[in-house]
């Protein structure tokens, strides 16, 4: 660059710039960045997709509304301070709806934290218990199993029982499970996303000092649960109640406080507790999209009324693949089917790229079963419409009819 141009760039405009420093000049003038209009259509797809998950159409709507501007405070939520009035009153309202939908006792503290259920498999052993401690693990599927595999870098776990060598299709008998009989807790996922195992009852720890734990992650917010049974219950946000990003952990407040001295501050439920799950800036617009949730379910008629639907959606689905003459098969024992994820398979392993292939040109997403198992998995968490699954039944049979 030359001199005479840099002093120009500079400011110092001594002289007129020549026909080549003009040319640098205007390549170096601030551009005006505009978004420009993309195109975009009224039709939304059906999205069977296990997590992130499809949300209350009502709930992006008003998302939409208050994006720009929320509530007349000159801001968006994604803008303001977390420790502001105005998002004090987001996070407080969410809790509160949040305890009122799954009846949360008062000695029950809420938390809203980052990381995914996976961060709990670390963060229950470094709080609940010492290095030597045991605890015992049921096993009904990859998250169960995933979760113990964790806890033994921080507890002495122990699997009391696996489903494992039965592909993880069904859910244990309570009275075989051979608990230790000093362990501080049994934990449990509650609905396996991936194969499509769901307790449809819990168990009790042997140990009376121990306590109950859950994730709740695919089923957190489908039906009705009494929290009371439960030491801890943790779920990932982003299959029922919001978008990915937002972790939320039910605890009694009497286990809080006897973290290891190993345990990151980040992991300390005391920590979070004492500072209302503002410690550091919190995943502010997911809370947010969680409590337009927690409204909505509410709106619905509460956790009954939302198991109700959810149950309907579950049986057209399956009495389509049971009655299907065996063209259509779910591995799952009948009685542990999940509400939320359906697993099935063609007796023609052949067709299933075509099935889903043929089922996204008909707008249906998102229905390849997971990497490690294979097939095709129809997720009909809250969100989903009963016409949507409506469409992917009548699709099923069309298919069928085809194919057979």
């Amino acid at each position: 660059m030359s001199a005479s141009t840099n002093s120009l760039l500079l400011g110092n405009q001594t002289h007129l710039p020549s026909l080549k420093s003009q040319s640098l000049l205007r390549l170096t003038k601030p551009l005006s960045i505009r978004c420009a209009a993309s195109s975009t259509t009224t039709e939304r797809v059906i999205n069977f997709a296990a997590g992130p998950a499809a949300l209350p159409e009502n709930v992006l709507l008003k998302a939409q509304s208050d994006l720009y501007n929320w509530r007349g405070s000159g801001m968006s939520v994604m803008e303001m301070s977390h420790r502001g009035k105005e998002f004090l009153s987001i996070i407080q309202k969410a809790e509160s709806d949040l305890r009122l939908l799954l009846h949360i006792p008062p000695d029950y503290s809420v938390l809203f934290l980052q990381g995914g259920a996976t961060t709990q498999f670390a963060a229950l052993p470094l709080n609940l218990c010492n290095p030597e401690d045991p605890v015992d693990y049921v096993v009904t599927g990859s998250w169960g199993d995933k979760a113990f595999k964790e806890a033994q870098k921080y507890c002495n776990p122990k699997v009391v029982w696996s489903g494992k060598a039965e592909k993880y299709t069904k859910v244990p008998s309570f009275d075989v499970l051979e608990q230790t009989p000093h362990a501080k807790y049994l934990h449990l996922c509650a609905n396996e996303t991936i194969h499509g195992v769901e307790f449809k009852d819990y168990p009790v720890p042997k140990n009376p000092n121990g306590v109950l734990i859950a994730d709740m992650s695919s089923n957190f917010c489908s039906k009705p649960v009494d929290v009371s049974k439960f030491g801890v219950i943790y779920a990932g946000a982003q299959k029922n109640v919001g978008p990915s990003g937002v972790t939320i952990v039910i605890i009694r407040k009497d286990l809080i406080g006897n973290a290891q001295d190993v345990t990151p501050v980040m992991l300390d439920y005391k920590i979070h507790d004492e500072n209302s799950s503002l410690y550091n800036t919190p995943p502010c617009f997911g809370i947010y999209m969680c409590g337009l949730v927690f409204d909505d379910l509410l709106a619905q008629g509460g956790l009954k009324e939302v198991e109700r639907k959810n149950q309907r959606k579950a049986k057209i689905l399956y009495d389509a693949i049971d009655e299907s003459r065996g063209f259509f098969r779910c591995p799952v024992e009948k009685s542990v089917r999940s509400l939320m994820n359906v697993p099935f398979t063609l007796e023609k392993a052949e067709l299933e790229g075509e099935f889903i292939k043929e089922a996204a040109k008909e707008k249906m997403v998102q229905l390849k079963g997971h990497r490690s198992v294979g097939g095709m998995r129809a997720s009909i968490y809250n969100a989903m419409p009963l016409a949507g699954v409506e469409k992917l039944v009548a699709f099923m049979k069309e298919f069928q009819a085809r194919h057979a």
